[in-house]
């Protein structure tokens, strides 16, 4: 069966734009990061969650003036997933344009992603600005867009991965305060090597612009990381993932990273980029702070086939994307849907740390786990006073079933 993916697009920027509805959910077993619950309830009002709780009594109160009332039936209530790095989806990229960005965020959307950020691939320095202006206009039209991070251009040669080298640059002040410009408030996190001649400098620039910087693609060892991680850095870009492992001798980035409090791995739990045995590990190296993120290229919930990452042609088969040029990784075709199922089915972690994982941490990263200019109400958790991101979701397969973003139904 064919999905019509304009028809599902429309309908879920549609709903976007719509008034939200107060309704409830009853009958369900709530996962979120504070653990796990049954015969929970929960009462949204507008865009936000009023009350919740597990007593019929308490239902009865919270809700007796509401019409629109979801029988769970048992299944799997949790927070609304939240992706901070994702490339695109159906066939289409974050960087190609509003139309683009709605088809791609449709796709997200109905498996579960209620919020995410646009991450931009690298690209000519104007392009990039210009990608920057579409998603802060976006922004002012959907609630589901954070905001943009930039995977580029202030890459190591070394470790580009799937990035077209000839667009890499050392981030030199000018280039900086032109991204800075474009974005207008639009720029949620940047992937920089620290090691680059201006690379600690920006890192402290884009901090002190309320920009999280994060460490990736790069070169740097241990005590750069530190350094980095001192000057303002925050996030690791797909830990394990284009830069240096670890060694005994030689730690690199990585046990900085996973030592420090201050800092959240973005870990792509697909099996492939990192393998089961490393993803566990990991676990045990930074408890609660690991961020499940896609990594997903235009690919994502697609046929195998030929695609585009930027102006680079991507051939992908069994779900694994790779450069036609030289075989690299080239992002993924991971939903969040997926990372959380198989966290769970796979690897056998407790469903509300992996629930965790995909909304309350990378929230955390990036101050959205408590009220904050981009989204108003928190994110990350089914409580009161935050925002009204639920699914609904098979409890034997995780797969989700019904989306609701922002107190309006999705799926």
């Amino acid at each position: 069966m064919t999905t019509d993916h304009s028809a599902i697009t429309a309908a879920v920027t549609a709903a976007l734009a719509a008034p939200a509805r107060d309704f409830a959910i009853r009958d369900a077993r709530l996962v979120d990061a504070r653990g796990v619950r049954d015969h929970a309830w929960v009462v949204v009002r507008g865009d936000t969650i009023a009350a919740a709780g597990t007593t019929d009594e308490g239902f009865a109160a919270a809700a007796a003036d509401v019409d629109d009332v979801v029988a769970a039936g048992g299944r799997t209530l949790t927070p609304g997933y939240v992706d901070i790095h994702a490339h695109g989806g159906w066939g289409t990229s974050f960087d190609d344009g509003a139309e683009g960005i709605a088809t791609a965020r449709a796709c997200h959307m109905v498996h579960g992603t209620t919020r995410q950020v646009l991450s931009l691939i690298t690209n000519p320095l104007d392009v990039m600005e210009r990608n920057l202006r579409t998603v802060r206009a976006q922004m002012d039209l959907r609630p589901d867009i954070l905001g943009a991070h930039l995977e580029g251009p202030f890459l190591a040669l070394a470790r580009k991965g799937a990035h077209d080298p000839d667009c890499l640059v050392d981030p030199v002040p000018e280039a900086v305060e032109r991204l800075l410009a474009a974005a207008d408030g639009a720029l949620r996190q940047i992937t920089i090597a620290p090691e680059l001649p201006h690379g600690m400098e920006a890192i402290r620039t884009f901090a002190a612009a309320g920009v999280a910087p994060a460490i990736g693609h790069c070169d740097a060892g241990y005590e750069q990381a530190c350094e980095a991680i001192d000057a303002g850095v925050t996030i690791m870009t797909h830990m394990f993932n284009a830069m240096n492992g670890i060694h005994h001798r030689e730690p690199g980035p990585i046990p900085a990273v996973t030592a420090d409090p201050r800092v959240t791995p973005e870990l792509i739990n697909d099996g492939f980029h990192v393998q089961d045995p490393v993803v566990r590990m990991a676990w045990g190296f930074a408890p609660h702070r690991l961020a499940f993120v896609t990594d997903a290229m235009a690919a994502t919930d697609c046929p195998d086939g030929h695609y585009l990452l930027g102006a680079l042609d991507v051939n992908v088969e069994d779900g694994h994307a790779r450069l036609v040029s030289n075989g690299a990784i080239a992002g993924s075709t991971l939903l969040l849907e997926g990372a959380v199922a198989r966290a769970v089915l796979e690897l056998g972690l407790a469903p509300d740390e992996a629930v965790e994982a995909a909304t309350l941490t990378p929230a955390r990263a990036l101050g959205l786990d408590r009220p904050n200019a981009v989204t108003g109400a928190p994110l990350g958790l089914v409580a009161p006073g935050y925002a009204a991101d639920l699914l609904l979701t098979d409890p034997a397969t995780w797969k989700v079933e019904q989306v609701w973003c922002a107190g309006r139904a999705m799926a």
